[in-house]
């Protein structure tokens, strides 16, 4: 698997400076210090790149999943979901197809293990579970695929905003001190079934008005080759999540950006972004 820390060229959706003009020139001018690459992305329908773009195995070969949330199957959501297609023919991208329903924020991954929660049964009721899994794993080419139970009050049932690999033996994951016992209980239960070292960071999303907001989860950040870029919220939690992220990654370059703009609509960095490895693109 291509891992986070290997990307060098960072695609966003061509909604996100339509969306959030304001949010976006910020961001472009933080990656532009860093001297971050990036594009945009033709012919998207919302600003959450990483969901229905392909995932990369390796340099030369991406695999294209089932693009088709239950949480978007609304008449005020359901043309927002983006014709993949057309995106990967605008990017003459080839893909290996699967008939799996998946989004990409549920797919956590190292270079030989991947994470996600268990909405993925769920959305696949076709597949028994032994089936779903070994055709996981076939498909991402990894030794094992573990997972977590969904946050109960997550509606996308998503990984990336509970858990990201540090390294192939560590995990970080949230402070999940204040959730209820039978959800820590459960979770942490499958983490320590895994085997992997876990490390806790900062969570604070409970000033939020609404359970669709994501402000205040700091593990959904923006990890590329040479650089972790962090969304902050302007909450006293800020300096400590960057403390413990700067002493977690202490070769990366850490940096930080105000993300309540599209916390607010239900994802921060990860969720914008589609960093790959560049090689392979013919543009």
């Amino acid at each position: 698997m291509v891992t986070d820390n290997l990307t060098n060229l960072l695609y966003l959706s061509n909604q996100l400076p339509l969306k959030h003009p304001n949010f976006y020139s910020r961001f472009i001018e933080l990656l532009d210090q860093q001297s971050i690459e990036y594009k945009l992305l033709p012919n998207t329908k919302d600003i959450w790149a990483v969901d229905y773009m392909p995932i990369q195995i390796d340099k030369n070969r991406f695999v294209q999943f089932r693009y088709n949330p239950n949480y978007l199957q609304y008449k005020k959501w359901i043309n927002t979901i983006t014709n993949v297609d057309s995106v990967c023919d605008a990017l003459n991208i080839k893909p290996i197809r699967s008939a799996i329903i998946l989004d990409g924020g549920n797919v956590v991954k190292c270079a030989d293990k991947v994470i996600m929660c268990d909405k993925v049964f769920a959305e696949n009721p076709t597949y028994t579970r032994n089936k779903l899994i070994t055709e996981l794993e076939n498909v991402f080419e990894v030794e094992k695929i573990y997972f977590v139970p969904r946050q109960p009050k997550d509606f996308t049932g998503h990984a990336d905003g509970m858990i990201r690999f540090i390294n192939s033996d560590t995990v970080l994951v949230n402070n999940y001190s204040k959730e209820s016992k039978t959800f820590q209980q459960s979770f942490f239960n499958a983490i320590n079934n895994t085997g992997l070292k876990c490390v806790e960071l900062v969570y604070n999303p409970y000033g939020n008005q609404k359970n669709t907001h994501a402000n205040g989860i700091y593990l959904n950040y923006l990890q590329m080759q040479g650089n972790v870029i962090v969304p902050t919220f302007n909450i006293r939690e800020d300096d400590e999540a960057l403390k413990i992220i700067e002493q977690i990654f202490p070769l990366q370059n850490v940096t930080a950006i105000d993300s309540n703009e599209i916390a607010i609509q239900g994802g921060i960095l990860n969720c914008i972004s589609w960093n790959i490895f560049s090689n392979i693109l013919s543009q």
